[in-house]
């Protein structure tokens, strides 16, 4: 199971700084940019968790989180046109999408686990190393954040970390399974509103004055 966990986290990494990278790439960001923007977007919600949790951060015991991170921004550098293709980019997001539903189970997890905050921090750090790195990437780049996009990223997340914080406080002897459900979950939820395009309704929307 860890070994499943560990590559699945390396594709998730590497789709993270791919659509890190073509979320920024309209901005005329140079290759430099670029390779900051990517890495903050890979590891920068799990670097958060880590500095929070007082931790050595994920990466400095395995670097290879990194060097994929770079060498996926420089690919979409010199690939853009490949990655944008409608098929193609929308794949990355699913990929994304799995990505973040794995960060956010993994980030509750270790707080859960180090009873750092209980009940209430693994959520909240489970969220954010789902898409802390996101959040990073759009206050530098400028750009609008993932909050306030009305997209339904951050939401499938939460409500996933929040079950998943459930299933450890009531039922642990199905921590296993639970941990599986819940991130198929968030996976679910994302790949419909990545699918339908679906939105955080008006009514639950402030009005832009």
């Amino acid at each position: 199971m860890e070994e499943i966990s560990f590559w699945i986290g390396i594709i998730a990494t590497m789709a993270f700084a791919v659509t890190g990278v073509l979320a920024i790439a309209d901005r005329g960001v140079d290759l430099f940019g670029v390779l900051v923007l990517g890495l903050i977007t890979a590891i920068g919600g799990g670097t958060i968790r880590d500095i929070i949790l007082e931790v050595p951060t994920f990466w400095s015991d395995n670097q290879i989180y990194v060097w994929l991170a770079l060498g996926a921004s420089v690919l979409t550098f010199f690939a853009e046109s490949f990655f944008t293709q409608p098929q193609i980019y929308r794949w990355m997001l699913y990929i994304d999408g799995f990505g973040a539903a794995l960060f956010a189970i993994q980030g509750a997890d270790k707080a859960w686990n180090m009873n750092f905050g209980l009940p209430v921090a693994p959520v909240i750090l489970g969220v954010i190393t789902a898409i802390g790195g996101g959040l990073l990437r759009d206050v530098l780049a400028g750009r609008k954040t993932l909050i306030m996009s009305h997209e339904l990223y951050a939401i499938p997340v939460t409500l996933g970390c929040v079950a998943y914080v459930l299933v450890l406080n009531f039922l642990p002897q199905y921590v296993v399974e639970g941990s599986v459900i819940c991130m198929l979950g968030i996976f679910g939820l994302r790949a419909a509103a990545i699918y339908w395009d679906l939105r955080v309704p008006k009514m639950f929307i402030t009005k832009t004055r």
